[in-house]
């Protein structure tokens, strides 16, 4: 691959699009994640001037929408559109799967904005994307043929995977995403963690494993945005991020389709793990769109081991 310049310079960085072309990817796939790309430009701007208030209705998991909720996905969709090889699309902010065109490539599930609550305090939020070749999107994560998030915060980055290694890219003063670093990996077993969910209603074998982690001396680095979080886990290449079964929540809160399995494509790229606690994230069967699923996910040996600790002790 072609060299990087140091930060600041413009000599020598690769783009997007051109990484995408020397690394031989299909252009259909090309060009969609370039429009999703050229989408964050538009989200960017909406959060820095947009309306932080409620939009007035709700999504399909009765939560209120926040008026940048249903921008951001107008946006995104839009694009998604234009891009002229979508069949069909899936947004966390919609209740039904929006049919583009019969003959088109691909399927892509979003979560437009994630973490949008946090904009009106001023922290990092993130679009999420998972991406099928197939009408069908009713897959087990394995099948996904890229995933992609995009994180807004100090600086705008996008990571990106086609099942060729995960890729970071920062967005330039000119508004273009440039390489950053190439087949990020992660460490065996990491030095951090990121724990959601209340701790009272952890089960035993979860409040087990967060002792364990503490005794290890983890140190404790929570944002409350799954995409910061994880992004940092991934990032840094060390550390695990959970949302695990609650004793009010089994199944746990974050979303299959539009959180679990893009996040779980891109980190087992990386050399890390991604798991219920009990079985592999990528092998769950989605049976409808609000599938939610509890999360372990990080360096291997991190994640082994919360398996262990759940096997054990529920």
């Amino acid at each position: 691959m072609t060299a990087v310049a140091k930060p600041g310079s413009t000599k020598f960085q690769v783009d997007l699009r051109r990484h995408l072309r020397e690394t031989e990817e299909d252009r259909d796939l090309t060009r969609l994640i370039c429009e999703i790309a050229d989408a964050s430009k538009y989200i960017i701007n909406s959060i820095r001037t947009g309306d932080l208030g409620l939009a007035g209705t709700s999504n399909l998991y009765g939560e209120d929408q926040l008026a940048l909720d249903v921008l951001s996905d107008r946006i995104l969709r839009k694009r998604l559109i234009h891009s002229g090889v979508v069949a069909n699309i899936l947004s966390e902010e919609t209740t039904e799967i929006i049919k583009v065109a019969p003959d088109g490539k691909y399927s892509v599930a979003y979560d437009p904005l994630d973490g949008s609550s946090l904009v009106d305090v001023n922290l990092a939020v993130g679009t999420i994307v998972s991406i099928y070749e197939s009408t069908n999107i009713f897959q087990p994560g394995r099948n996904q043929v890229a995933a992609m998030y995009i994180l807004y915060g100090p600086r705008t980055s996008l990571v990106y995977s086609t099942g060729k290694g995960v890729h970071e890219f920062s967005m330039n003063q000119l508004m273009e995403f440039t390489l950053d670093r190439e087949n990020v990996k992660m460490k065996p077993s990491g030095s951090i963690y990121s724990p959601g969910g209340q701790r009272n209603l952890y089960t035993e074998g979860t409040e087990k494993y967060v002792r364990f982690l503490e005794e290890k001396g983890c140190k404790l680095r929570y944002s409350g945005g799954f995409v910061p979080d994880i992004n940092q886990v991934l990032l840094k290449g060390t550390g695990i991020f959970f949302y695990p079964h609650l004793r009010n929540k089994p199944n746990g809160k974050l979303r299959l389709l539009f959180e679990l399995n893009p996040m779980a494509y891109l980190v087992e790229q990386a050399g890390g793990k991604a798991s219920t606690g009990r079985q592999r994230i990528l092998d769950l069967q989605p049976q409808g769109i609000d599938d939610c699923a509890p999360i372990f996910i990080g360096c291997r040996e991190d994640v082994e081991k919360a398996e262990e600790f759940i096997a054990q002790f529920g």
